[in-house]
């Protein structure tokens, strides 16, 4: 039989430092996210960030959190739901990091009856700390703990013309009646030397303007040639002026240079730059969570107005709309009566 393991970042159990400290441990402490010695990672993470972080982070995500528990988690479960309306699969969700385990998604798959897994990464695009963090885990779980099941997994879906029509699609709804200055793709960041651990050919990546336009096998693990690929097919399909449409990365650690342009510096430039009508799209997701909701929705918003902006749009990300629903549920089909991977 066959089923299906969706898997998300995941989040804290409640918005309180108590909760959001063993989430970021776990979180911080995986080896593709501070990609540094253990004993150093050790010594970062718990004699320095876990010191003063949950605190901070549990006061973002109060700001955030709905009634119903973390909007990333919820959002996902909803997704779930309504995939599972469109196919004859068992479906599991999963979370990268926090209570809601790859273990139990698989095992919940196994007490069914599964003997083969589509793992979905719910990312659009390859990073090491994203994308890949969940193969690799979902195969530790699957060698150690359920070796009879068969996984295959599912490509980052970055250019795959469905998701790029739904995506394109869903900006379109969110730019309805808002008259804009200017669109900002801005994506996750990651460290510049990420780009260059994940390039099988150890010399193509170097990031330095052109190299993601040179045609190369390292596109297929390039985080960065991925975001820029994304905005310019939306770009193209929807037609926008290529002076109003940029791109750029949100969210760093201090200390290593990340993937540029940074977000809050571009809300500054566009602003001065008389950008008054902003909207903000953030592709990187395709569901709601701190960074989308927290990040942008909100500090960046006062970031923009601060600068001289005045009017903001965060452009939300595709959550459990049936258009994108429906996507995933033919992707999935696909699989289950072909064995084919359309993306």
């Amino acid at each position: 039989m066959k089923g299906v393991l969706l898997v998300n970042l995941g989040s804290p159990d409640s918005p309180t430092a108590k909760d959001v400290k063993p989430y970021l441990d776990e979180f911080l402490m995986d080896e593709r996210v501070i990609d540094v010695p253990v004993v150093l990672r050790n010594l970062l993470v718990r004699g320095i960030i876990l010191q003063t972080r949950p605190k901070k982070s549990a006061k973002a995500y109060s700001k955030i959190w709905w009634d119903e528990g973390s909007p990333l988690v919820v959002l996902s479960e909803r997704f779930a739901a309504k995939l599972r309306v469109h196919t004859q699969m068992p479906v599991a969700l999963g979370m990268r990091y926090g209570s809601m385990s790859i273990e139990n998604a698989l095992r919940e798959l196994s007490e069914k009856g599964v003997d083969e897994v589509l793992l979905v990464p719910l990312y659009p695009h390859y990073a090491m700390s994203s994308y890949e963090t969940v193969v690799v885990k979902t195969m530790e779980v699957q060698q150690k703990h359920f070796p009879n099941i068969r996984l295959t997994t599912l490509p980052a879906f970055y250019k795959s013309p469905d998701y790029i029509k739904v995506l394109s699609e869903s900006i379109a709804a969110g730019l309805k009646d808002f008259e804009y200055d200017h669109i900002l793709f801005s994506y996750h960041g990651i460290p510049e030397r990420h780009v260059r651990k994940s390039d099988p050919t150890k010399y193509h990546c170097k990031i330095d303007g052109s190299c993601c336009s040179i045609n190369s096998v390292a596109h297929n693990t390039c985080y960065r040639h991925q975001v820029y690929e994304t905005t310019e097919l939306v770009k193209a399909h929807l037609g926008l002026p290529a002076e109003k449409v940029s791109t750029s990365f949100q969210s760093r650690l201090a200390g290593d240079p990340w993937l540029k342009p940074y977000t809050d510096f571009e809300f500054e430039r566009l602003a001065k730059e008389g950008k008054k009508r902003l909207a903000v799209v953030t592709a990187a997701f395709v569901s709601d969570c701190l960074e989308t909701l927290e990040e942008i929705a909100m500090e960046g918003k006062e970031q923009f107005e601060e600068a001289g902006g005045e009017h903001y749009k965060h452009i939300p990300c595709l959550n459990d709309s049936d258009s994108w629903v429906q996507v995933m549920a033919n992707w999935v089909n696909e699989w289950q009566q072909n064995e084919v991977l359309p993306v």
